[in-house]
């Protein structure tokens, strides 16, 4: 069985939508040579992803929380200072008892969004656990945990998401797939680029997008054992560019891994980096 995405068949469809112009397009579709399919992912692969899915959820479940009893406190003039730890502790005073002076219905709330927020926090604890166990177990997620910018979080991501990466000729393919590079407006053999296309699977561009940030943040305060290639590029771009121009790296390394059966070796960095681009 083969799988299409479906906005490769659409450009096929003719008129109108109905059944038969639908099937009509995924015959002419099919029998592209060039025609690009999705390859099935195992059940280990989806057992995985569902962590995954799950841990994206509670963390924007958390952040909401956050920020609602940040609001509500705020209307009573109680500051909760910024950071996910001082939100966690200030949680914690209030499920142990120390209610902030606030009238007593507000207390009740904040007690309730408190409570919450230490449970979501703790199921995310969990599922982290249970991540960086799977990553220990699995070759190709500690064979991508060696990559700088990649955690326990994003080697099992990659690893779950990417069931062939032969599939793509090189590594300049693979950061295409995941939407790292830049838009094409080409016409008249006049070349155009624009913004990078944010195609293909938002999760694992997210995930090396702040890899790749912990890399800048490390590059700006400690140059010295930063990658000089990225201190050199921060001096030339603003970060947000350089930083999604390492996340570009980092995917073209991820593929050349891969593809290898290898894993990083800071000394052979440039020449993984040069062979993701061939093609």
């Amino acid at each position: 069985m083969k799988l299409m995405p479906p906005a490769y068949v659409k450009a096929y469809v003719k008129r109108g939508k109905t059944d038969a112009a639908d099937a009509e397009a995924i015959c002419e579709a099919v029998m592209r040579p060039t025609m690009r399919f999705v390859p099935i992912k195992s059940r280990d692969q989806q057992a995985a992803l569902s962590m995954h899915r799950a841990r994206n959820l509670l963390v924007k479940q958390r952040t909401q929380l956050i920020n609602m009893m940040r609001g509500l406190l705020a209307e009573f003039g109680i500051d909760i200072p910024d950071g996910l730890e001082r939100a966690l502790s200030g949680a914690r005073q209030v499920a142990d008892g120390a209610i902030p002076d606030v009238p007593a219905e507000a207390g009740r709330i904040v007690l309730m969004l408190s409570q919450q927020m230490l449970s979501t926090h703790a199921q995310l604890r969990e599922i982290d656990g249970a991540l960086a166990c799977l990553q220990r177990n699995d070759d190709m997620a500690r064979r991508l945990a060696t990559i700088p910018g990649i955690g326990p979080v994003g080697a099992t991501a990659l690893a779950a998401s990417v069931t062939d990466p032969v599939q793509f000729r090189s590594g300049r393919q693979f950061a295409a797939w995941l939407g790292l590079t830049p838009l094409q407006n080409s016409s008249g053999g006049k070349e155009r680029l624009g913004r990078i296309t944010k195609m293909g699977d938002k999760y694992l561009r997210k995930l090396l997008v702040i890899g790749a940030t912990s890399l800048v943040r490390r590059a700006r305060h400690k140059p010295e054992t930063a990658d000089q290639r990225l201190v050199g590029l921060l001096a030339r771009k603003p970060v947000r560019v350089a930083t999604v121009a390492m996340a570009n790296k980092i995917a073209r390394i991820v593929w050349a891994v891969m593809t290898r059966g290898d894993v990083y070796q800071a000394s052979y960095a440039p020449m993984l980096a040069a062979r993701g681009t061939e093609g």
